[in-house]
This record gives structure tokens, sequence and C-alpha cells, in this order.
């Protein structure tokens, strides 16, 4: 008997992923048209927006009523090819009677990265720590008019991390600003889990070099820490132990937003963000990035005028428009789409990651950005007319 009960134990947890499978398979889809850009895709992978096409694929958002999204094919930027070679599929290959069509077409719009890709990043005789000349990237103009077609019809845009930085110009960045009230300050910044430039080789040369320009070329960080880098090639430094009790920014939700959009109070963010300046005439931030500073980190903050915290999360939710900032690079997670299949997956989501580990963030994924999303985009899809 008991070794019969083991027997169908054994099928039950062997077969649990068929269900799963099938119960997701089975759910109806949702057509949401969206116009996806992402100009950093170095490999198919499209590593900067698999956890948007995450989410879409286990929500059953598709890009027609029945084809789902590729995460290699359904955007727009740049497309990476075999021998160094690649195609250019942005929206600056758009004529303005195409744009205003695509506006018409899509219910909306997510821009997940803007960097772009840099010769020493593709070419393979590259440095990738170094800084080089721009292969493809920035906010361009036919971005900025989609962008303004998409607004004047009250529809949902979304972006991220480093639409405001280089390479994208003041002009263009200025433009992005005043058509959503949101302020950049020239401020990006990395938490690094070691600050020493011999064991960490995922520190910048070129965030080095600037530090040591301005600073009788020392560089005394070892914990870890920080670093701050403006659009003048300032670097500021907040050391884990001198600056900063606990180096490791917090992003911060308050107990209406964790409840309205299933937010943890306090999530870990262990990658890029930039610094804004809330306008709370128009904008609501949902969520902000909170650092542990000492005395001494305050001091150095306020001599660089870099704010106290700042915005994780920004949103504007109206009958004119819908519009959300996210200050980190969000959508770029280790994820693999595979799991996206299985309905009920996020309540098994504690074995997916390590908790113990700062720098992992498929953390960030399952408890930040796959709820934040997944809510914005219910509720949105909710609202569109059949």
């Amino acid at each position: 008997m008991k070794k019969k009960i083991l027997l169908y134990l054994f099928f039950f947890i062997l077969f649990i992923p068929v269900f799963m499978w099938l119960a997701w398979y089975f759910t109806p889809n949702t057509k949401l048209v969206i116009a996806i850009v992402d100009k950093t895709v170095l490999t198919k992978k499209g590593q900067e927006h698999i956890s948007l096409n995450w989410v879409l694929n286990h929500e059953k958002f598709t890009k027609t009523s029945q084809k789902p999204y590729h995460v290699s094919e359904d955007y727009f930027g740049f497309f990476p090819q075999e021998n160094e070679k690649y195609n250019l599929k942005g929206l600056e290959r758009f004529s303005d009677s195409k744009l205003q069509q695509l506006s018409l077409d899509a219910d909306m719009a997510y821009f997940t990265d803007t960097y772009g890709i840099y010769n020493n990043e593709w070419f393979q005789e590259g440095d990738i720590s170094a800084r080089s000349g721009i292969l493809y990237g920035g906010l361009s103009n036919k971005d900025l008019q989609l962008l303004e077609n998409l607004k004047e019809r009250h529809k949902l845009v979304i972006a991220e991390f480093n639409t405001f930085g280089s390479p994208t110009s003041a002009r263009n960045r200025r433009a992005f600003e005043q058509l959503f009230h949101v302020k950049w300050t020239g401020w990006t910044a990395r938490y690094f889990e070691n600050l020493d430039i011999v064991e960490n080789k995922e520190i910048p040369k070129w965030l080095v070099s600037n530090y040591r320009r301005a600073h009788q070329n020392k560089w005394p960080f070892k914990n870890a820490g920080v670093a701050f880098v403006n659009d003048h090639d300032e670097v500021v430094i907040l050391e884990e132990g001198q600056h900063l009790e606990n180096a490791i920014p917090v992003i911060n939700t308050i107990a209406e937003n964790q409840q309205k959009f299933g937010l943890p109070e306090d999530m870990n963010y262990p990658f890029w963000f930039d610094v804004i300046v809330p306008d709370p005439q128009y904008n609501e931030v949902i969520s902000w990035f909170e650092l542990d500073y000492t005395a001494e980190g305050l001091k150095e903050i306020q001599a660089y005028n870099i704010p106290k915290h700042f915005p994780a999360v920004t949103g504007h939710k109206g009958q004119d428009y819908q519009f959300y900032y996210f200050s980190g690079d969000f959508s770029d997670n280790p994820v693999s789409l595979s799991s996206s299949y299985l309905k009920g997956i996020e309540y098994l989501k504690g074995l997916l990651y390590d908790s113990r580990n700062v720098m992992e963030r498929k953390k960030f994924f399952w408890n930040f950005y796959r709820p934040l999303v997944t809510t914005i985009l219910d509720e949105y899809s909710e609202e569109l007319p059949d």
C-alpha cells in the first residue's frame, strides 16, 4: 500500500508541469498590439526585452488574435546577424504617414532600451569595458514622433532606464522630458558588490579613468558600493562602510501601491538606474530608490546635488494618456521563456532564484517586474474597446 501511494505521488509530481502547461494552453488569448523598441540587442536572445516577452507569453497577450510575440522578431531596433552583420529596423526608416498608421494600429509602446550598440561591443577586436563610437542607438526624432502620436491618441507608453542618457541628444531628451513631465538630473548609477578593480572586471574602465582624472589618479575603493556618473563624466563613489551602511540600493513601495501592483515593500536592485526628479503635478511616484547613507555619504551627495532619494517607478494614468517610467534597466533579467508556458509558475517562484545572492536579478523579475508589468497590462487591456 505504501509503495502504491509513493508511486501515485511520483506520477502526480511528474505530471504537474503537464497540468500547468495545459492550463496555460487553454487560457484565452488577449490581443494587445505593442510597438516594442529595443536598440540594444547583441544576440537573438533579446536580453534587454526578454522579461517583457515572458510576461506577454505567460499572460497570453498576442500581437494578433492568434500569433504570439517572438523575442527575436517582434520589436523595432537593432537585429544581430552572423559574422558581425546586422540589420537596422528601427522607427527611423518610417515616413510620417507610416508613423501615424503605427500609432493607430498599436495599442501602446514599450521602449525597453535605447542605449544602443557600440563598436567595441559589436566588433570582435573591441574592448567592451572601454568607450567607443556608437553604431546605433539613442532616442531618435522618429521615436519621439511616435510617442507624441500615441499620447495624442490617449494610449499607454512605458519607457525604461537610459531613454534620457547618452547617446540620446540633449534636444531629444528635453523633448521627452516635456512630453511626459519627467526630469533627468544628468546622473546614472549602479551598485557593484566589489569596487576592487583587480577583482571586479564589470567595473567599466571609463568610469575608473574619469574618477582618477579628478582625484590625483587615485582609486582607493575595495568594498561594495554605488558609482554615480553624470553627463559631464563626473564620477561619485559611495563605498560601504564609509558613505553607506549597506551599499545595495533598495526600491521602496508604500502599502497602497504594494497592494495595487502586487509589489513587496522593499526590493534590492543591483543594476543600472538613472536619477530623475518627479513632477507631482503630473506624475505619481509608485516606488522610490533608497540608499542607506552615513553622515559622510549624505555630505558627498549634497556636494554634487544628487537627491537623497529618487523615483524608481513613475506613472501617470488619466483620460488624457497613460505613461510609466521605470528608472532601472528593469527588462534586462536572466529569465527563461520556457517557464512562461506554465500557468501558476509564479507560486513556485522561490525555487527559481537564490534569495541569498544580492546580485540575483531573477528575484527582482519574479517579485517586482512581473507583478508590476502584469498589473499595468491587465488593467490597460481591460480598458481597450473590443
